[in-house]
């Protein structure tokens, strides 16, 4: 052991993996609300680091001379910068990169960069310091080993490897069954830390690709009696009551449901939506919850369309355009609809232009048939008013019957607003993310008043089904101090938190008499909903959903990471409550039948997309979608279904 430690450049090596191991813990407690609940947990959140501060920047004593410090700063700081990255996409998504969310990024390209740089902080500079450091103690010392040491690499992989077992085996005494039964990578990193998690990722990763590989036809039955089982019969009132009628769904970007009826300074912040939550020509459903993962409003429009649940890592839209798809708008195509999709950004954002061909739907149109001029645009592609504005002559421009869907974009992160689009006041909560929600929501609000009156004065309001939704939650828990203040309360607890997942429900049918709906849902249960009303039985289809309107309604709804929320139970980070009171309960006072329930959901599900089972799986009356079948290049013919407006650009 003398040898070793004093075997030359290995004292640089041992500064380089402390100085790791701290500022790892560090970010760990400064940035990543893991919950930590005894004392077993804080230990393995200091001592998780150093397994792979070892195992990685080991790799470094393989290199001969110079190149043995230069390897080491290199890891060093690939190392820091997968730390840092983490720290900034947590301080939104409240999640961990995974490998198909950098697969996300590649696909959408530098349209991130706004929001990304708005989460970075000057004091961040602290996770590259200690890189500075090595490198001024390689220029200064400058006293590199003579020849790899292979011995010394040796010892440090054996110590990683023992330290991680040691790491692992008490993790398990804590939570058992931590690598095969947690869908929630927040325990993952509590227990195991980023580093090792990334391996986790890669492995997991690649066994979700093998799946299907292996999958064959036999693979689909279990599914499909399971999901038949427990199909729920439509009620009489509704079903069929809009057959005929279009569709249009509209994604309200990053809105939640604590809007609806909120006021500042005496004012609503969403006065249109509050007179639809209210009337009785209107459906609102008050306890409906997105249910995304990953992929957020992608994953919400996949949830939409097809009733399956998102991935566990990255997007369906990303990861998995190339599955056999059974969606709505492909199962419209019986009954000779039309589909379009309306979003003011490019195709490829979320990998649409690929997802949308194996969905079935016939026309794209994107960001190359609006104006997209500096006024139009913010953030992630064209303002809503002017989208809306814009989209009336393409959508006057299709057949009838049709499905279309529109994307917002305006009330996005971090929701400034430029000057004179809005005049409605900020809040006054003491965080700049939280005050400006208030007045990009109203914006938003405006914009859907808009496209209403628009659908009226061209005669499609009283043709049509309307379904809005919003996409997935704005604000996420690292403003819980400025929502705190917003709600009335004295803090966000982690109830609070699941609570706060709710998001407004929509749905106009015309002719069809509307209601305040209390049922609890999710994003899975509206494709059912929405066929039954057109008069379209799904019992032959694989779907996760439940159509809310029948009394058969199923009111438990799984999260993504194996949390759910029933009308009875709340479950988030592995805590039970009360779901009416907000009550703590103990595990003692729990039926479990709503965990079984969740695991065998999300098991379902994945087996579909993963193993891409519904190529084995083919209902009665519908046609299998060839994506090549579509095109959504704008052609010179396109020119002449636009408006006025887009001649003049």
């Amino acid at each position: 052991m003398k040898t070793f430690i004093k075997e030359r450049g290995l004292a640089f090596f041992l500064i380089a993996v402390v100085l790791l191991w701290i500022k790892t813990y560090v970010g760990y407690v400064l940035n990543f609300n893991l919950g930590i609940d005894n004392t077993i947990q804080k230990i393995l959140l200091f001592v998780n680091p150093l397994s792979s501060s070892l195992f990685f920047l080991g790799f470094g004593l393989l290199f001969k001379k110079k190149l043995q410090q230069t390897a080491i700063i290199v890891i060093h700081f690939l190392m820091s910068f997968l730390l840092y990255a983490n720290i900034v996409y947590y301080r939104f998504f409240n999640d961990f990169i995974t490998i198909p969310v950098i697969m996300q990024a590649k696909t959408n390209g530098g349209q991130l960069g706004d929001s990304a740089f708005s989460l970075m902080r000057p004091t961040d500079v602290f996770y590259f310091i200690d890189t500075i450091i090595l490198i001024i103690l390689a220029i200064k010392v400058n006293k590199p080993a003579e020849t790899s040491s292979k011995k010394s690499f040796r010892i440090v992989l054996a110590s990683s490897i023992l330290v991680f077992l040691i790491n692992l085996a008490v993790a398990e005494s804590d939570r058992p069954e931590l690598l095969t039964r947690s869908f929630d990578r927040n325990y993952l990193v509590k227990y195991l830390g980023t580093y090792n998690f990334t391996i986790y990722d890669a492995v997991q990763n690649i066994k979700s690709n093998s799946q299907r590989a292996l999958a064959d036809s036999s693979d689909v039955t279990e599914v499909e009696n399971y999901m038949k089982a427990n199909y729920d019969v439509p009620n009489n009132v509704y079903f069929g009551k809009a057959e005929g009628k279009n569709v249009i769904y509209v994604s309200l970007e990053s809105l939640q449901s604590f809007i609806i009826d909120y006021k500042i300074d005496g004012k609503e912040v969403t006065p249109f939506l509050n007179k639809l939550a209210h009337d009785n020509e209107t459906f609102y459903f008050d306890n409906f919850f997105h249910q995304t993962g990953q992929g957020k409003t992608s994953d919400a429009e996949f949830m939409m369309e097809n009733s399956l649940y998102p991935l566990a890592q990255g997007s369906v839209f990303v990861n998995k355009a190339q599955n056999t798809l059974q969606s709505v708008p492909a199962i419209l195509k019986s009954k000779d609809y039309t589909s379009a999709a309306f979003h003011g950004n490019t195709q490829t954002f979320w990998n649409r232009n690929e997802m949308y061909k194996a969905e079935g739907i016939d026309k794209f149109f994107d960001s190359a048939y609006y104006d997209m001029n500096e006024e139009n645009t913010k953030n992630y592609g064209m303002k809503d008013k002017p989208f809306f504005k814009e989209s009336m002559p393409l959508l006057e421009s299709l057949p009838q019957p049709f499905y279309t869907k529109f994307i917002t974009l305006s009330n996005h992160f971090p929701f400034g607003m430029d000057e004179g689009d809005t005049d409605f006041p900020a809040g006054d909560f003491g965080d700049s993310v939280v005050d400006n929600y208030f007045q990009s929501a109203h914006y938003l609000d405006q914009s859907i008043e808009q496209f209403f009156n628009d659908l009226k004065k061209d005669g499609l309001y009283d043709k049509s089904v309307i379904v809005m939704y919003g996409d997935h939650y704005g604000i996420s828990e690292n403003h819980n101090k400025a929502m705190a203040k917003v709600l009335g309360k004295d803090e966000i607890t982690d109830y609070d938190n699941a609570q706060l997942q709710r998001v407004p429900l929509f749905i106009h049918a015309a002719g069809v008499k509307g209601e305040k709906v209390h049922k609890y849902a999710g994003d899975v249960d509206v494709a059912p909903t929405i066929l039954h009303l057109l008069g379209v039985d799904t019992k032959d289809y694989l779907m996760s959903g439940s159509d809310i309107l029948s009394k058969e309604h199923r009111e438990v709804i799984p999260f993504r990471n194996g949390d759910f929320i029933s009308p009875k139970y709340t479950k988030v980070s592995g805590k039970y409550y009360d779901t009416k009171t907000g009550k703590e309960l103990d595990e003692s006072e729990i039926d479990k039948s709503e965990d079984s329930l969740v695991k065998k959901e999300l098991e379902m599900s994945d087996k579909i997309i993963n193993g891409d089972l519904l190529r084995f799986y083919e209902p009665k009356g519908f046609t299998k979608v060839n994506p090549s079948d579509y095109d959504y290049t704008k052609h010179d013919e396109d020119s002449s279904e636009t408006s006025t407006d887009d001649e003049d650009q």
